[in-house]
This record gives C-alpha cells, structure tokens and sequence, in this order.
C-alpha cells in the first residue's frame, strides 16, 4: 500500500522539478546560464549542450560570456544561438562569446507570464493525473479484497499529496511571474 502513496509523490516531485526548471530557462531580463540549457550544438554530429562544450560565466547582471574550451566550436555554438528561439544576438572576438540580455518590453512579459501560467496548468494537470492513476491502481485493489477503510486513508493520502504539490507549482509560477514583471 505504502509503495503506491511513495511512488504518487515521487512522480510528483519530479513533475514540479520539471515545471522549476522550464521556468529557469525563462528570460526575465536578467542573464543567467539556465537561459542556455535547452540550446544543443553539432558538435560532430552530436546535438551537445552549450554547457558541455564551454564554461558560462555571467560577468555583469545582463550578459553571459562563453568560453568554449574548443576554439574550432566558437561559430558552431554562435550558429546555434542565433537558431534558437533565445533571440538574443552573439557578438564574438575570436575567443569569447558576448550574450547581452535585452530588458524585456511590456508586452513581451505579459506574453511570458501567459505562458508561465499555461505551463504551470499543464504541470498541474500532470499532477492530477499522477493521482487519478494512482487512485485506479488502488481501486483495483479493493477489488483483490483490501479492507476499505485502508484504502480509504490511503486516497486521502494521495489527495493531500496532490493538494501540497498543486500548492507548490502555484508558487512556483508566483515567483516566476513577480520576477518577470519586476522592472
């Protein structure tokens, strides 16, 4: 019974750490390495992180400098920058890549706090249905005999642990959204 209960809210957790870090990448007017982390280089023909290939630094609070340790890869990763949908140009001198991160228009926040929120449903939704599956395995039990008062307790369980993490992705979008519309 207990492994039910263990495995809903690992499923949970790892549900809203995937929400976290969506909304890491998320530019907020603000420079910091998890803007990169979706971006993947051809590297020899292997789609890399930028991580992988070079060192991030964020030197000032809007620009992040790229290191790679391989020289020849500059203009690869350069060419992946300007794919993405980052839109943020790169400069480079030869050695380094330059990424300044524009202030966020207006618009432009209330467009990422649409999507914060969308994103954030979309988690809870997966939430939800962590619980509906966890609740028909249960249920299936009940049927192998289980005492119900058991199962009962135990849905009860699984409601609280979907309340405190629906909970939890709420505030995470809080945070995102105030810090999107910071100034």
């Amino acid at each position: 019974m207990r492994e039910y209960l263990e495995a809903a809210e690992l499923n949970m957790k790892k549900t809203t750490e995937v929400v976290s870090r969506d909304f890491a990448s998320l530019r907020a007017g603000r420079a910091t390495p998890a803007l990169l982390d979706k971006i993947h280089v051809d590297y020899y023909g292997t789609p890399t992180p930028i991580n992988q290939l070079a060192t991030i630094s964020v030197p000032e609070a809007r620009m992040l400098v790229i290191q790679p340790w391989d020289k020849s890869a500059l203009g690869d990763i350069e060419r992946a920058i300007l794919k993405s949908d980052l839109g943020i140009t790169p400069t480079s001198d030869g050695n380094v890549i330059r990424l300044v991160v524009p202030q966020l228009t207006e618009e432009r926040r209330r467009e990422l706090v649409k999507y914060l929120k969308k994103r954030g449903e979309e988690g809870k939704v997966a939430i939800r249905n962590i619980r509906r599956d966890t609740l028909e395995q249960l249920k299936a039990l009940k049927d192998e005999g289980f005492p119900e008062d058991e199962l009962r307790r135990i849905q009860d369980e699984v409601q609280k642990l979907t309340d405190r993490y629906v909970k939890e992705i709420d505030r995470i979008v809080a945070a995102k959204e105030k810090e999107l519309m910071e100034i």
